[in-house]
């Protein structure tokens, strides 16, 4: 654990406001952060040309607000994308970057800090992972939603991140969720009609969101290059949520229509246990 005598990266004010939202209310935080050598542009393209290709994205950045499916290359490596960000008009992330050693030490470092609340409310912090993402001027992130618990730190440039409720099948069907967690994409059908309902927040350098889990959102970079860490962990209760939608998508399958997943507090364990048990049966997964 943290020695919160020594300094943090999230200010007392920041933890408390993590603790009082933890785990299903997005909110802004304060970070100190700051220039960190590991973070640097080339330190970061090192990185990303020594990262299994498995566990780096990229592609252009001037997308719509919402795609089918994972957009095309744009020809450049990820060490050049990273290079040269500012004329690139690309979007780029740096997966699992928990595999570098020194980045594991970072993450970890920054997530022993809030470790406190979230042992309170949603038991032990699971699969620890950390994404860099890397933008040009302007680039968009399409609308899409994540597994994880998330916060994502702005380090430089500006960016607007738009969130809408977890949970709510107007913004993300139910059959979507289940296509996803049996393998489908994590991007989501954009309507202009959701707009209304979104939360945005701007994110300047030395601030951060928590986003929840599933919580489907779009994220517009701002006119200069932006550069954001995201560090993220699992909870049983997320796990739980996972595996009762893979399990209602093959009730689905049979002709039911299957209630959707509780949200926290809310569990889901008989349906979560049903799907450990069937995945484990051959024909199944």
């Amino acid at each position: 654990m943290t020695d919160h005598s020594a300094t943090t990266v999230f200010p007392p004010r920041a933890r408390a406001d993590f603790a009082a939202s933890y785990p299903e209310g997005p909110h802004k935080l304060a970070h100190t952060l700051g220039h960190h050598p590991l973070l640097e542009l080339e330190a970061l393209a090192q990185m990303a040309e020594a990262l299994p290709e498995r566990s780096v994205e990229y592609n252009r950045g001037d997308l719509p607000l919402g795609v089918d499916g994972k957009p095309g290359a744009t020809g450049l490596s990820i060490g050049e994308t990273i290079r040269t960000i500012e004329t690139a008009n690309s979007w780029a992330v740096l997966k699992n970057i928990e595999q570098a050693p020194a980045y594991a030490d970072l993450l970890n470092e920054l997530l022993d800090e809030i470790e406190a609340p979230i042992r309170e409310r949603t038991g032990a912090m699971l699969k620890r992972q950390g994404f860099i993402f890397v933008s040009s001027a302007n680039a968009v992130t399409p609308y899409h939603f994540d597994p994880e618990h998330n916060i994502l730190l702005q380090l430089r440039g500006t960016k607007e991140m738009t969130v809408f409720p977890a949970g709510d099948s107007r913004y993300a069907p139910d059959e979507v969720h289940e296509a996803y967690h049996t393998g489908g994409p994590r991007e989501l059908r954009w309507d202009d009609s959701f707009l209304s309902a979104g939360n945005t927040f701007r994110l300047a350098p030395g601030e951060a969101i928590y986003v929840p889990v599933m919580a489907p959102h779009f994220v517009r970079n701002q006119s200069e290059i932006s550069l954001s860490l995201s560090i993220t962990w699992r909870s049983e209760w997320s796990f739980a949520e996972s595996d009762a939608r893979a399990f209602n998508k093959l009730l689905r399958s049979t002709g039911l229509r299957p209630a959707a997943p509780q949200r926290w507090p809310g569990q889901n364990r008989a349906k979560s246990l049903a799907w450990r048990v069937l995945r484990r049966m051959p024909g199944i997964s």
